[in-house]
């Protein structure tokens, strides 16, 4: 077993990574747990706080707490996760004051595991495995023990201005050769016109390109990690990208940013490849722009391919080591991402893709005449479902994903801006992340 030590000197023992499509295997420490003896009534509800940072996820909150007496919930906002939000919560998870529930990306519930910040709740959601995707449940359990529920996933797909393709003439691009054509095109006809901008700031975007490009960066292998994300797959997709760079046909901007969110609107960035959950922020971005977008599948490496990725895997609910209330806290985590009322609300501010099984009774995924008027009338949720059934599942997250994501990112953009090759960029991300992994005592091969 390779062994990881937080910085509290607990080890740890992984006998596998977090897996989409297969549980990882995880011996932690053995829980602090809370007080489960619970005496909550009407009169004495237990009181649950929750941090998240998913804009008017309140609504999901004010649903629970107007459907239930004995336990009440408080919204604490925070930062998105890795911009401070995971800082905050392991800060109050050593200092003895957590809050109960935790808004987590998949891709960080290893870091908490491995700073021992998660109360084991198998006891109290264990028998809902078969409510959720199989893959997306299973970014949650280790060892057979469950530390997480689902909410949702960030399948990829790309989000299009159809008014411009179509009055260039481009038929929707199904390959990454056709992309590269469509940015000819589109560059040619207005030189302040560009297919899309190389968001050379999101991590998860850069993953997610690599990914559905067939990269596998982490697995195991006798005890030890394989850390390869300078493999062939990511080469490849970074030389194309750097092409792209090279003949000016991308615009080298960090998105979400005001010069982004001008492009957006003004039509001089022409496509986004990004998650399910993006339509609410295009929606809001660019409201005059209503009726001509439209939203296509990820263009394949291969004709005839159906490979897709997700934006960083997706999120879930977690109860954090410590938490007074970790029953109450588990059941609230299991309402917010199973039940019918709150799955419609998180869906339609903007959540992602639903980790429940059963998606009819989402009314919004069957007819949503806001969403689907903007895409020229297009059901888009047709899009994401089938991309989300194309993820290629045996991609792992390991830990330190944090420092994955600024290594990367930090790399990327001093490649774009000194000039040096994108690959070079991947190739000093691996050297980081072997670095930042045995300094930690994880075992490298």
């Amino acid at each position: 077993m390779f062994g990881l030590r937080t910085h509290r000197s607990i080890r740890l023992a992984i006998a596998g990574v977090v897996t989409v499509g297969v549980a990882a295997s995880l011996a932690a420490c053995s829980s602090s747990g809370g007080d489960t003896a619970s005496t909550a009534s009407a009169e004495n509800p237990v009181q649950i706080t929750f941090q998240s940072w998913v804009p008017n996820i309140d609504q999901a909150v004010d649903a629970f707490n107007a459907s239930h007496d004995d336990v009440k919930v408080t919204l604490e906002t925070v930062t998105a996760g890795p911009d401070g939000g995971y800082a905050k919560m392991l800060s109050a998870v050593q200092a003895g004051n957590p809050a109960d529930v935790a808004q987590l990306g998949y891709d960080a519930i290893p870091d908490f595991l491995v700073n021992d910040a998660l109360e084991d709740i198998t006891d109290y959601v264990g028998d809902s495995s078969d409510l959720f995707v199989p893959w997306q449940w299973d970014t949650g359990v280790f060892n057979d023990k469950v530390y997480a529920v689902p909410q949702a996933s960030g399948p990829l797909g790309q989000f299009y201005r159809k008014d411009i393709f179509d009055s260039l003439g481009i038929a929707y691009p199904t390959t990454w050769d056709e992309y590269y054509q469509a940015a000819k095109t589109i560059h040619a006809s207005d030189p302040n016109k560009y297919i899309t901008a190389f968001a050379f700031n999101q991590a998860p975007w850069l993953i997610g390109l690599s990914q559905q490009g067939g990269a596998n960066w982490f697995s195991t292998s006798d005890d030890a990690w394989n850390v390869d994300i300078a493999d062939a797959s990511t080469l490849k997709v970074a030389e194309f990208w750097q092409k792209l760079i090279d003949e000016g046909l991308v615009k080298i901007e960090a998105d979400f940013s005001s010069e982004w969110n001008a492009d957006i609107q003004n039509g001089n960035v022409a496509t986004w490849i990004s998650g399910s959950w993006a339509d609410a922020i295009l929606r809001g971005t660019a409201p005059d722009t209503a009726g001509k977008w439209a939203v296509g599948a990820m263009p394949q490496w291969q004709a005839g391919q159906d490979v897709s990725a997700t934006w960083a895997g997706g999120s879930a609910s977690a109860v954090l080591k410590g938490s007074k209330h970790p029953k109450e806290a588990a059941e609230f985590a299991l309402w917010l991402n199973s039940d019918p009322e709150s799955v419609n609300i998180l869906t339609n501010v903007g959540a992602g893709w639903p980790a429940i099984a059963d998606t009819s009774q989402i009314t919004s995924l069957q007819n949503d005449p806001d969403v689907f008027s903007f895409y020229g009338g297009q059901d888009i949720w047709d899009v994401f479902a089938a991309s989300d059934a194309a993820v290629d599942t045996s991609w792992k997250w390991p830990p330190l994903s944090s420092t994955l994501f600024s290594s990367l990112t930090d790399n990327v953009k001093s490649a774009v801006e000194g000039g040096t090759p994108l690959t070079d960029a991947y190739t000093k991300t691996q050297d980081d992340m072997v670095a930042a992994l045995k300094a930690k005592g994880i075992s490298v091969n």
